[in-house]
């Protein structure tokens, strides 16, 4: 061997094509087979290449990533390396040219620019193991966190054994970190119309090509982020690092205004933003510990899974004995042009999935006034605690768009149960499904969280606070309060957390994002057939929305559970949609490819199939079949 030659392992190498954008990986194949011709252009190229990623938490990691293998596989790979389970909701976006702009503007102290640190992986083997599926386990796996504060349990620090996370890397990932200055904020804020989201979210990348075919360098950064908003099975002894970065993405849609919410809303994701970050620095976190508190997050964890509609109830005895109804004097307004709101008040009867109304609760026999089915609907709340008003918006699907009603209870034992009724029905599910109670529950415990009871002690202790009220909000709200008035509204709502251990903390923030009426609606700007206008399409878990882009007021609505066929005309990028009862739309699409709105619809039908079998190995090739429209 010639003296100067260094061995190296070219296991790793293949061919790159060029013109054709594709690799050739099947090794036994002849050249002339693969159809290259004398003139193709053929690289010799690693597979595995640097990529950084942007992650949920705002900060970059950037470690060695598959480019010749599917996205599908590549984030599998990825999630793994980062100890995060699931892989199947998050994916990568490629966001618009200015995203990453450096800041080099310094914060007010002048201690660093804005621009953080990468989290270097660089030795992590993303090269994808065995066929086992990443981010399963069975249920004698032993727990890697402990649950009530997210900490590593030191006898198995690492659950993987080939992440290369170590424990000061596995912090930054599963640990929030402090907030950002107010005036790093205000530099990331902006005010976003809907057709400004639609254009961002027409950066997610094919699930099934691979990083290469789609035109990623080497080193480019792309955004890590949960995409599909049906977080199944969060385990806070397994799932540190993805409650965590589930709370930063979450926290950060509040604080970019990129979801609206109330202001009382606001101040209670300050309160337990500001809760979190103090037992985030603090030491004594170690201390939590006992079985009341296992039992809390236990808790805490089965009201979360009453949102997502992966929760299918074993109590099958109970869903069929009698179907509970609910009756009471609820107030009803309809708004039509030129009236001023005046509620009035009638007898209501909430059965199976529908409110029929009567003059009085003497005529309940006889005709409703109005019989609504709530199948289908959109629920809104209409709450301001403070101001006591305990209000229910409904708009129901009707054939030429949505009727809007309201409704009103006196007070919150009342909305809880009608509001939880509400929601159940709007999904086609009776008062019988065992997810009512603990969807009841879950609405009163963040009625609670709202209830600003004053209490005199924290005044007091305002003035050794070392609160920066700013930082906990976003910056439009920040500019209507004095600092001070600011600090003490959260203070003032952080007594009804400042009990909570820190997993739960963030388990709750998580879960009231998502009882926010705009929670998981990803907006693509639409051009619908027979149209002559524009239109915002909202997906979400659960249903399609068509929403008018001038007013943002949904025009209809369409549920997956009817949807009989789905696929797109690649000639004309059309996507085509069957459902029950000879509906069917179809749509073009503007803001994005067509194939990034049929995956994200064919993505969510996938998940929808995941069972809570603990073992089971996630179909990749259905996930394909389901997302591909037949291309």
């Amino acid at each position: 061997m010639h003296p100067g030659y260094i061995a190296q392992d070219w296991s790793d190498f293949a061919l790159w094509w060029e013109q054709k954008h594709c690799w050739l990986l099947k090794t036994h194949w002849t050249l002339d087979k693969c159809g290259v011709q004398a003139d193709a252009k053929l690289v010799f190229t690693p597979q595995h290449k640097m990529l950084r990623l942007r992650l949920p938490n705002m900060k970059t990691v950037r470690l060695r990533v598959s480019f010749s293998t599917v996205v599908f596989r590549a984030v599998s790979d990825i999630c793994r390396a980062l100890n995060i389970r699931r892989a199947e909701e998050l994916s990568l976006l490629k966001p618009s040219g200015e995203y990453f702009k450096k800041k080099k503007k310094k914060d007010k102290n002048n201690k660093e620019p804005i621009i953080e640190d990468i989290l270097n992986l660089e030795g992590s083997p993303t090269i994808s193991g065995p066929s086992v599926s990443p981010g399963l386990y069975s249920k004698t796996m032993t727990p890697t966190y402990d649950p009530i504060n997210g900490t590593p349990a030191s006898s198995t620090m690492t659950w993987f054994s080939d992440s290369p996370l170590a424990e000061q890397n596995c912090s930054i990932l599963a640990f929030s970190q402090p907030p950002q200055s107010p005036e790093a904020l205000a530099d990331m804020y902006q005010s976003r119309s809907l057709a400004d989201k639609a254009k961002l979210n027409s950066g997610w990348l094919d699930s099934s090509r691979s990083l290469m075919e789609q035109g990623i360098q080497e080193d480019e950064q792309l955004l890590l982020r949960f995409k599909y908003y049906t977080f199944f099975d969060l385990n806070p002894k397994y799932d540190a690092v993805r409650i965590n970065q589930l709370y930063e993405q979450a926290r950060w849609a509040i604080l970019l205004e990129e979801i609206d919410c109330t202001e009382e809303e606001m101040l209670i994701f300050a309160a337990l933003q500001y809760h979190i970050s103090k037992l985030s620095l603090s030491t004594e976190i170690q201390d939590f510990t006992n079985e009341s508190e296992v039992d809390e997050v236990e808790a805490a964890l089965s009201n979360l899974e009453v949102t997502l509609e992966g929760g299918k109830a074993d109590n099958t005895l109970e869903d069929i004995t009698d179907i509970p109804k609910l009756a009471d004097n609820l107030r009803l307004f309809r708004p039509k042009k030129l009236i001023l709101k005046a509620f009035k008040q009638y007898w209501f009867v909430f059965k199976d999935t529908s409110i029929a109304y009567f003059k009085n609760k003497e005529l309940e026999q006889g005709e409703p006034v109005e019989k609504l089915n709530l199948r289908g609907c959109e629920v809104v709340p209409d709450v301001n605690v403070a101001g006591r008003k305990f209000g229910i918006k409904l708009l129901i699907p009707v054939a030429d768009g949505m009727n809007e009603v309201y409704l009103r209870c006196d007070h919150e034992s009342q909305y809880a149960q009608w509001m939880a009724a509400c929601i159940l029905a709007s999904k086609g599910k009776t008062m019988a499904d065992s997810s009512y109670q603990p969807e009841v529950l879950n609405i009163l415990s963040f009625l609670k969280m709202k209830n600003r009871n004053s209490a005199p002690q924290v005044a007091s202790g305002l003035e050794n606070m070392d609160m920066n009220p700013e930082c906990f909000v976003s910056p439009r709200c920040a500019k209507k309060h004095k600092s001070k008035q600011l600090a003490a509204c959260i203070l003032e709502a952080h007594q009804n957390v400042a009990q909570m251990p820190l997993v739960e903390a963030k388990l709750r923030f998580i879960q009231a994002w998502q009882s926010l009426p705009e929670f998981g609606l990803t907006y693509y700007l639409v051009r619908f057939k027979g149209s002559k206008k524009d239109d915002i399409l909202g997906i979400s878990y659960n249903r399609l929305i068509r929403i008018d882009a001038a007013t943002g007021i949904p025009i209809t609505t369409w549920r997956f559970t009817n949807m009989k066929q789905w696929n797109v005309n690649w000639e004309i990028r059309q996507v085509a949609i069957e459902f029950d009862q000879n509906v069917s739309i179809a749509f073009t699409c503007l803001s994005a490819d067509c194939k990034v709105v049929h995956e994200y619809i064919g993505g969510y039908i996938f998940l929808s199939t995941r069972s809570k079998d603990q073992n089971e190995t996630l179909d990749e090739d259905l996930f394909h079949k389901l997302t591909g429209g037949q291309e």
